[in-house]
């Protein structure tokens, strides 16, 4: 993998023409994002365009069509071509000068998006399209993390965690709670501060709630109500309550003694708190 040994390793961007191909999301969003950082940017252009007489590519397009977008782009001396998925490695980009740039960020359907502040996957197939990476992640305001390929796919699975499977656990509250009368309006603020500290305290200090203090009659309780109302759900809950108890360190021997400490959890308390 390729390191910038000094901050003078990075091309000057307002000297390159850049063009992005792709008008989905992260296109539409990436484009005006490229204008407003000061860099000349066409696009989005439709899927097969040729690229014109951009000096950079840059591929927003799905993973299974970026060997089909970069094959359709004009080769040329000095030109690089880049992609922004975070699974895929630089091969589908030759014979072009490849680098891929993938920020860590959900875009919305609407395409508007504050990619500062996020962080940003990148790599170059020469030092040169890796500066090149590196410098458009800086000017956007995201924060570069040179990942390898052989790094891509766990990468990549973190992302998908952290993002589309906890759209996925939401949705299964959603379907519980609405059983109960509760609506995702209700259940927002607490998905909030569940994150945030998260971010503050790491995974295991952040952990609340009735695995985390032993109490395994609450949660078969539970398993009761969501096996009666959303059946379909239980596998689900099963496993993240297995999981849950890994983390907690609440193993079967230690469920035989409810009385355990919590140890640095949160606490629930009367005034109200974690549940």
């Amino acid at each position: 993998m390729w390191e910038l040994e000094r901050e003078s390793d990075l091309p000057d961007l307002t000297r390159l023409r850049c063009a992005i191909v792709g008008a989905g999301r992260l296109g539409r969003a990436l484009a005006p994002a490229l204008l407003d950082a000061g860099i000349a940017t066409s696009g989005p252009l439709g899927r097969g365009a040729d690229g014109g007489d951009a000096d950079v590519v840059i591929l927003c397009v799905p993973d299974a069509e970026i060997a089909g977008a970069a094959a359709a782009i004009a080769p040329r001396p000095g030109r690089y071509v880049g992609h922004c998925s975070g699974a895929t490695t630089l091969e589908p980009l030759a014979p072009h000068t490849g680098f891929s740039l993938h920020p860590l960020m959900s875009v919305p359907l609407d395409g508007a998006s504050r990619l500062a502040g996020a962080a940003a996957a990148v790599a170059g197939e020469t030092p040169a399209a890796h500066a090149l990476a590196t410098a458009l992640a800086f000017r956007l305001g995201l924060t570069p993390v040179a990942v390898a390929d052989e790094d891509r796919a766990a990468y990549h699975a973190a992302a998908s965690i952290a993002s589309n499977f906890l759209v996925t656990l939401e949705a299964a509250a959603e379907r519980i709670g609405a059983s109960a009368g509760l609506d995702r309006d209700a259940l927002v603020p607490l998905v909030r501060a569940t994150l945030e500290n998260w971010a503050a305290l790491g995974a295991e200090r952040a952990l609340t709630g009735p695995l985390v203090r032993g109490d395994e009659a609450t949660v078969a309780r539970q398993r009761e109500a969501v096996a009666e109302r959303t059946p379909e759900l239980l596998e689900l809950f099963d496993t993240l309550a297995d999981a849950t108890r890994a983390l907690a360190g609440t193993s079967t021997l230690d469920r035989e003694f409810p009385g355990r400490s919590a140890g640095p959890a949160l606490e629930w308390n009367s005034q109200g708190g974690a549940p």
